[in-house]
């Protein structure tokens, strides 16, 4: 499973260059959901998902959620 950072309002991924895409293979991976919880809270973002995408099944898992700096 990948974990990433979703823009709940734009439905876009945080990509390793710290921008957002709509294209799930460019989303930055996290190795654990608390690593990407801190990484979100610290973002220019506003509302975000913390989401686990499963590849084989095209399948996401709501795993947490909160509210950037932005």
């Amino acid at each position: 499973m990948n974990i990433m950072i979703e823009n709940a309002d734009c439905l876009e991924y945080l990509t390793g260059e710290s921008l957002w895409s709509k294209k799930i293979a460019t989303g930055k991976r996290f190795a654990t959901t608390p690593e990407a919880m801190v990484a979100a809270q610290q973002a220019q973002i506003g509302k975000f998902n913390i989401v686990g995408y499963i590849a084989e099944t095209k399948q996401f898992i709501n795993l947490n959620h909160g509210r950037g700096r932005g």
